[in-house]
This record gives structure tokens, C-alpha cells and sequence, in this order.
């Protein structure tokens, strides 16, 4: 019998490590320039980014589906870019944000690619969550 494994690699690499410390970092860094902003609307996008700054390093049951933070930081930034284009000011700390931003996009690509085998790895593991919750039984594999 296969059991389910939806831990990614262990990331005690160096690199990965830096990488992980990059993610958080900008992650707090977009959420204080929009939490000093003020009004609901950044306030409540630097409540979200200041959450999956913590989700990004808090040990436990999320750890298990830590790709599945990602890829939805990933979804939330490029919304938040996609929003401002759209309706942002455009004032300097816009810009230097819309920098971090891309920055922190870059960041959360490269450990999906260092630790969950790229988009190929997070659509098995995606399938794999997808099994569990309906019951499936699943065999091991890489991803």
C-alpha cells in the first residue's frame, strides 16, 4: 500500500535557505509599504502578504502544503501588480513596491523550482491533494 507524502524536499540547502529568507523578506517588505498607505483596501492587501509572509516559515500541518502557499503567493502578487496597472497610483513608492514585487515573483519561481520540481512537480502535487481529499489511493513518485 502507497501512502501519500505531500512534503516537498527538505530544503536545509544553503541556498535554499537564502532563497526562503528572499521570499519572506520582500513578502514583509510589500506588506509594510502597503500597510503604510492607509486605507481599507491596502490595509487589508497587507494583512494578506504579512499572512503568507508567516505561512512562508510556520512549522506544523502547513509545512505539508507549503507549495500550495506559494503558488498562491505567487497568484496573490501577480493580482496585486495586475490591480495596480489597472487602477494604481503612480507615485514613486508605487514603483518601488511594483520592483519588490516582481522581485518577490521571482523569488517564490525559483523555490518552486528548487523545491517542488517546477510547474510539472506542482501540478503532481496538486493531483496527489486532489486523491487524498477524495479518497484516492496514490502512488509515491518525485514532485
Amino acid at each position: 500500500m502507497a501512502t501519500l507524502n505531500l512534503t516537498a524536499r527538505p530544503h536545509t540547502r544553503p541556498i535554499d535557505v537564502v532563497v526562503r529568507v528572499l521570499v519572506v523578506g520582500l513578502t514583509l517588505a510589500t506588506a509594510a509599504i502597503h500597510a503604510s498607505l492607509g486605507g481599507l483596501l491596502f490595509l487589508v492587501n497587507a494583512v494578506a502578504y504579512a499572512t503568507f509572509a508567516v505561512a512562508m516559515v510556520v512549522p506544523g500541518p502547513l509545512a505539508r502544503v507549503r507549495w500550495l502557499v506559494r503558488l498562491a503567493l505567487l497568484g496573490f502578487t501577480a493580482a496585486t501588480i495586475g490591480g495596480w496597472v489597472l487602477f494604481g497610483a503612480r507615485f514613486s513608492l508605487a514603483y518601488l513596491d511594483k520592483g519588490i514585487e516582481l522581485g518577490l515573483i521571482a523569488a517564490i519561481a525559483l523555490e518552486i523550482w528548487r523545491l517542488d520540481g517546477g510547474p510539472i512537480g506542482i501540478v503532481r502535487q496538486a493531483q496527489r491533494l486532489v486523491a487524498r481529499l477524495v479518497g484516492w489511493k496514490v502512488a509515491e513518485g518525485r514532485g
